[in-house]
């Protein structure tokens, strides 16, 4: 007869109260996909009300931290890394107050939460980008994006998508501009060149951290910056711009 095998104990892991700022290093951290997690209204979507339910759940496995993957207002054409407004949720999730809820009941077990924010470049469909396209050339709206009048700058830059993009530049018949995409047609960069695109992202960092946030996982970083004649990838302006973040928040 086998012995019984005996049950894994796990150790939750605590977090650390202290204002050590590099507490993320030594962190347990759960990725969770809202949609995905726990549906609270039968709707078959997950909702923040059901991560709020089962966070006892989560801290049960030994973790410390939560990070969120995308659940700002999106088009979802790209699992909602086409971000359509920063400052609020999908309502198919819930609601603000349904976040900091989430929130403030996290905290008070003794968790983390970190969320992923896209800085690279919006949806289409995001206000910057409809006023963008809409303004002259040279005006303070249009320079939120990168535009050109020829797609044949930036030609030592791969593909990323090579399967539904053939160019990372797409043709705007509002603006009659190319404007310039590291990833989709549909996720425009946004131009970090502009000093007033850095600020406004500070001010997003800033509408989640004040509301208790406790970091951000940034995606798509390595492709802020261009410049002709590069890979367009990890350039020392892109690393100027992280430093400046890192400096901000």
């Amino acid at each position: 007869m086998n012995a019984p095998v005996p049950r894994l104990a796990l150790e939750t892991a605590e977090v650390d109260t202290s204002q050590d700022p590099n507490w993320y290093r030594d962190a347990v951290i759960y990725q969770l996909n809202v949609k995905a997690f726990y549906d609270t209204n039968g709707d078959g979507i997950g909702d923040f009300k059901g991560v709020t339910a089962k966070l006892d759940y989560v801290k049960e496995l030994g973790v410390n931290t939560i990070w969120l993957m995308p659940f700002y207002p999106s088009p979802l054409r790209d699992d909602g890394y086409d971000i359509a407004e920063y400052k609020d949720v999908n309502p198919q999730y819930g609601t603000l107050d349904d976040f900091r809820e989430m929130l403030d009941e996290a905290h008070k077990r003794g968790l983390r939460v970190i969320t992923e924010l896209v800085i690279n470049h919006t949806s289409n469909d995001h206000p910057w980008f409809q006023a963008a396209r809409k303004a002259p050339p040279g005006s303070p709206e249009r320079d939120f994006y990168v535009w050109s009048d020829t797609d044949q700058i930036y030609q030592g830059t791969r593909i990323i998508f090579t399967d539904t993009e053939t160019s990372n530049w797409t043709w705007d018949p509002v603006a009659k501009q190319y404007f310039w995409h590291r990833f989709f047609s549909h996720q425009p960069d946004l131009n970090f060149d502009n000093p007033a695109v850095l600020e406004a992202v500070f001010d997003v960092m800033r509408f989640w951290l004040d509301m208790g946030v406790d970091g951000f996982r940034l995606d798509a970083i390595p492709y802020l910056v261009e410049r002709d004649g590069t890979s367009n990838e990890n350039l020392p302006e892109t690393h100027a711009v992280i430093k400046k973040i890192r400096a901000a928040i």
